[in-house]
């Protein structure tokens, strides 16, 4: 299995067209066709469902899309860290971060130090927990920003000395948007909007033999999704506060107070490069 094949694959399944990913990668169509097929007899699997205009993924050129993905991505990574395994004044951050307010003290680390080493990117990724701790097992990310459940025994990790609350988002309009708060027993019997995440860790926790009591009527792992979903007024979202800016929601927090901590972690026995080095001893210096 050829990493340039790989390429031709990838770029295949995102435009749905062997033609337009042939033209896009200037290949001629009959080697991008022929080289498709050969990774098919190679795998034993049929990866596409032809048609005269368009391709479609089967269930295994799904498969080979993620494991793709996560190949190239390897690769790029890998090549980028050895260019820059001397060079001290550039070089790529991969991050993979929880939707939080609390990211921005992650950020200001990374702005502190680009202003001695205005050569540096940093490239955050936001995912749930399982997301982006794949990616960092896999290596694919230096960093993962994270607020809780996680087994801190394979990690490195600084503590980030704030924390996010907890609490609903709903219309102004709305007649709980006069309320200072809403209560875990009010929420019992509202339709709520919850991250997978939040259903799974969270949730069992906090109503104990309520939970199957809740009415869920939709999921989210985007904020910004869940946000319209209640503008729209399908219900309300259990989210952390400061992560939307809508004018026609609010947000309240939930009595008794929930919070959420932060930290930033990395695998045991990683090998940074020069400036992601550098990173963890500008975020120690912050934090301590």
């Amino acid at each position: 299995m050829e990493f340039r094949v790989l390429k031709y694959f990838l770029e295949t399944a995102r435009e749905g067209s062997i033609t337009r990913a042939a033209q896009i990668l200037h290949v001629t169509q009959p080697t991008m066709s022929k080289q498709l097929k050969d990774l098919e007899r190679e795998l034993g699997k049929q990866l596409f469902v032809r048609s005269n205009y368009s391709v479609q993924l089967t269930e295994a050129g799904i498969l080979l899309k993620e494991r793709a993905e996560d190949i190239i991505d390897m690769v790029e990574k890998t090549k980028a860290e050895f260019k820059t395994l001397d060079d001290i004044t550039s070089g790529d951050i991969y991050v993979g971060s929880a939707e939080s307010d609390s990211v921005k003290f992650f950020v200001r680390a990374v702005k502190s130090l680009q202003a001695k080493y205005p050569n540096i990117k940093c490239h955050i990724r936001s995912g749930n927990i399982n997301d982006v701790t794949q990616k960092l097992d896999k290596g694919l990310l230096d960093f993962a920003i994270i607020m809780k459940y996680v087994d801190l025994n394979k990690y490195n990790y600084i503590n980030v000395p704030v924390s996010d609350q907890w609490g609903v988002l709903m219309r102004k309009d709305d007649p709980f948007a006069t309320r200072e708060y809403i209560t875990l027993e009010e929420l019992v019997h509202m339709p709520l909007i919850c991250s997978e995440q939040g259903i799974e860790q969270d949730f069992p926790e906090w109503f104990g033999t309520k939970v199957s009591k809740l009415n869920i009527v939709a999921t989210y792992n985007l904020v910004y999704n869940a946000a319209i979903m209640v503008r729209e007024g399908l219900g309300y979202a259990i989210t952390y506060d400061k992560l939307t800016y809508d004018n026609e929601l609010c947000f309240k927090p939930i009595e008794p107070q929930l919070n959420s901590d932060m930290k930033i972690i990395w695998r045991k026995h990683q090998v940074f490069t020069p400036i992601a080095k550098l990173l963890i001893d500008e975020l120690a210096d912050a934090f301590k």
